[in-house]
């Protein structure tokens, strides 16, 4: 159940059995019931996450207008992850949108695996690259969207 929960995160979809074992090795499991922040955006950035139940709303918060969810990740969804590779605080709050089950990664154990196989960390790496050029694709979309509506 885990290694097919983890080859649907993009992340990790290109990587083989043996890779999957070794990422499922150092994954523990966390419970967030409805409506529980699961990190909230300023907070230092320690570990990823993959949805492998229930839902997860990625939002932020909009002064003056509120809660702006961005978007309702589903199970196989990876988030986390930016903050994990770049060692920064998280850009987002991640709020359960339904009671939820995550499998989590710290990023001290990631770095030790990805620095012990280097194969691995080429494949995680390829896909982060992809992953985070659609999500830039996709806001690139989203603003000229709202540029261009904002003009009328």
């Amino acid at each position: 159940m885990k290694l097919a929960l983890l080859r649907k995160a993009q992340i990790f979809s290109e990587l083989d059995d043996d890779e999957l074992t070794a990422i499922s090795e150092i994954c523990s499991e966390q419970e967030f019931s409805f409506g529980h922040k699961i990190f909230k955006e300023g907070e230092p950035g320690n570990r990823l996450y993959i949805v492998a139940e229930g839902e997860v709303r990625i939002s932020r918060d909009v002064p003056g207008s509120g809660e702006e969810a961005l978007t309702v990740l589903k199970p196989g969804a990876c988030f986390g992850e930016m903050a994990v590779f770049d060692r920064s605080v998280r850009s987002t709050d991640a709020i359960a949108n339904v009671d939820c089950r995550l499998l989590t990664i710290a990023r001290a154990d990631f770095e030790i695996l990805l620095d012990f196989n280097r194969e691995l960390a080429w494949k995680v790496l390829w896909a982060v690259v992809r992953l985070l050029s659609e999500r830039l694709r996709a806001t690139n979309d989203n603003l000229r969207t709202f540029l261009s509506m904002s003009m009328f």
